[in-house]
This record gives structure tokens, sequence and C-alpha cells, in this order.
């Protein structure tokens, strides 16, 4: 008899640590950006919105734009280092080419440092009129 609540407490235990090692790695946390042209130096009505998904434990990055108004077809997205009014080295391509919505990796290490402190990165879309950007937002974060 001993031996069998032994066994349930062990099985109970490793169940356990699996849940919670699972839990960690499936956890993400939803920035946002609300794009504009205006922050790129485009035209202020290009307006958009970047919903971003980021897993610090696998690295994993997901994304979602909806655009409002672009005043030429998207061809790339990224997210760049930089505050506000700042142009920074793009950190993470979101796709090769612009996609509404996808995911990548990024290093563990980035993304954990992008959750650290969101206002210190940008998201912005790029088009042929407008090379730099065609809209950008500061990441926050979600609801």
């Amino acid at each position: 008899m001993r031996k069998a609540v032994i066994g349930v407490a062990v099985l109970v235990v490793s169940l356990v640590a699996v849940f919670a090692a699972s839990a960690t790695t499936t956890a993400t946390t939803k920035l946002e950006a609300t794009l504009n042209g205006k922050a790129d130096g485009a035209p202020k009505t290009n307006k958009g919105k970047a919903e971003v998904r980021l897993n610090a434990a696998t690295g994993k990055v997901c994304w979602e734009f909806t655009l409002a108004k672009i005043d030429g077809k998207p061809n790339q997205a990224h997210i760049h280092k930089g505050k506000a009014g700042v142009a920074g080295n793009v950190v993470v391509p979101l796709g090769a080419s612009y996609k509404r919505q996808g995911c990548t990796s990024a290093a563990k290490s980035l993304v954990k440092a992008i959750l650290k402190s969101p206002g210190s990165y940008y998201v912005n879309v790029h088009n042929a009129k407008h090379p730099a950007g065609a809209m950008r937002g500061q990441l926050t974060r979600g609801a």
C-alpha cells in the first residue's frame, strides 16, 4: 500500500512539473503599435496597427498587421531598436517580404530585451514610395 501511495505521489509531482514547463514555453506577451506615416516622414494619412506576440522562452515572434491606409503596396516590415523619433537598426525582420501576418524566430535575449523595454523598439512598414518607412509606431504593452 505504501509503495502505491509513493508511486502516485511521484506521478503527481511529475505531471505538475511537465505542466509547469509547458506553461513556461507557451507563455506569450502581446505588444501593440499604432502606426502612422508622419512618424516615418510619409503622409500622415498612412495609418495602421501592428500586434506582436513574443515568447521569451522560445524566441518566437508572431505578428499581425491591420493597415487602414497606405500610399502604395507594402513590401517589408521590421522591428527596429529606437525610441520615438529616432531611426534605429532592424532587429527583427517580419518576413523576407511584407506579410500581413506570420511568425519568425529571434534570439531569446533579444525577445527578453524587447519585453523589458518595449518603448525602446518600434515597428515600421515600408513601400517603394517610402523605402525608409511608410508608417511607424512604438511598441507598447497590449491588453
